[in-house]
This record gives C-alpha cells, sequence and structure tokens, in this order.
C-alpha cells in the first residue's frame, strides 16, 4: 500500500506507474506561507532544502548572503545565526535544512 501523497496507475501486470498527489497537501496553507531562504552558492545543505521546496511544488524566495552583504545582516538579525540554511516560513525560521521541521510548517503530510 502507498503513503496517502502518491496515487499509483496500474496498467496491468507489468506496468504501473506512482505518482506525487499534490491534491493531499492543504493547499490554503500553502497559499498563505511565504517561504525565504538565506543560502550560498556552495552550501549542500541549501542546495538540498531547495531540491525539497521544488520537489514539493512549494514557492520560495532566495537571498545569497555570500554576495548580498544587506540580506546577510538580515539573515543575523532573524536568526541569531551566520550559519546558513536560514529558512523563513512565514514568521518562522528554521536555521539549517530540518526537514521534518519544515514540513511540520509547511502543512507537508
Amino acid at each position: 500500500m502507498l503513503p496517502a501523497h502518491l496515487k499509483q496507475v496500474d496498467f496491468g501486470e507489468n506496468y504501473q506507474i506512482s505518482f506525487f498527489d499534490k491534491s493531499w497537501y492543504n493547499t490554503e496553507t500553502l497559499k498563505n506561507m511565504k517561504v525565504t531562504i538565506y543560502s550560498t552558492p556552495t552550501c549542500h545543505f541549501c542546495s538540498m532544502a531547495k531540491e525539497y521546496f521544488k520537489a514539493n511544488s512549494i514557492p520560495y524566495e532566495e537571498f545569497d548572503v555570500a554576495s548580498n552583504m544587506e540580506k546577510r545582516k538580515e539573515m543575523m538579525e532573524k536568526s541569531g545565526q551566520l550559519g546558513v540554511p536560514v529558512i523563513l516560513v512565514g514568521d518562522k525560521v528554521v536555521v539549517g535544512f530540518d526537514r521534518p521541521k519544515l514540513a511540520q510548517l509547511l502543512d507537508i503530510k
């Protein structure tokens, strides 16, 4: 049995396709959540976070704090951290790529 967020189409004994069912999301929650990621080009965990957002169709705004000193200062003021990624989900701050916390905040089941 597949998890609730996956659907399966059966084309007979030898062919099955599973795909992600985006209707399983609480779309109202996603519409009202602004996601911002402060990152650097060489940050592996930043790349993982952005891939996670893309895989889950989460729109986000990105700021490169390696080249944008104003955004670096803003990130430090919001998080108290210099390390990246720093992710804002609405008014909540997530330091690092904390997948369970992001799933909770974004209501991803």
